[in-house]
């Protein structure tokens, strides 16, 4: 699996994307383990209390997760992860 870091989530990695040998198997674990490692400015990115930050665009194979099962969106090797701020601009 490729998780692939964008804008300011970028600089809370120090790193552009991180390959997994092993996929977890939920979006959730997959970000659990990404703030474990990354500390709390990604935790706080990631997740509002349990739930997804709304303020967050990830992407697996392409598709928002949102339209997808969110958190519980499950997660192969052969996928990509995006992970996106949420932006706005004129």
């Amino acid at each position: 699996m490729t998780v692939k870091y964008f804008a300011t989530i970028r600089t809370y990695t120090g790193e552009s994307e991180r390959r997994f040998d092993d996929a977890p198997a939920t979006l959730r674990e997959l970000l659990a383990a990404l703030a474990a490692r990354y500390g709390n400015l990604f935790r706080n990115a990631a997740f509002a209390g349990d739930a997804l930050n709304p303020e967050i665009i990830i992407l697996v194979n392409g598709r928002n997760v949102l339209y997808l099962r969110g958190l519980d969106t499950p997660l192969a090797q052969e996928d990509e992860v995006s992970i996106f701020p949420m932006v706005a601009g004129g």
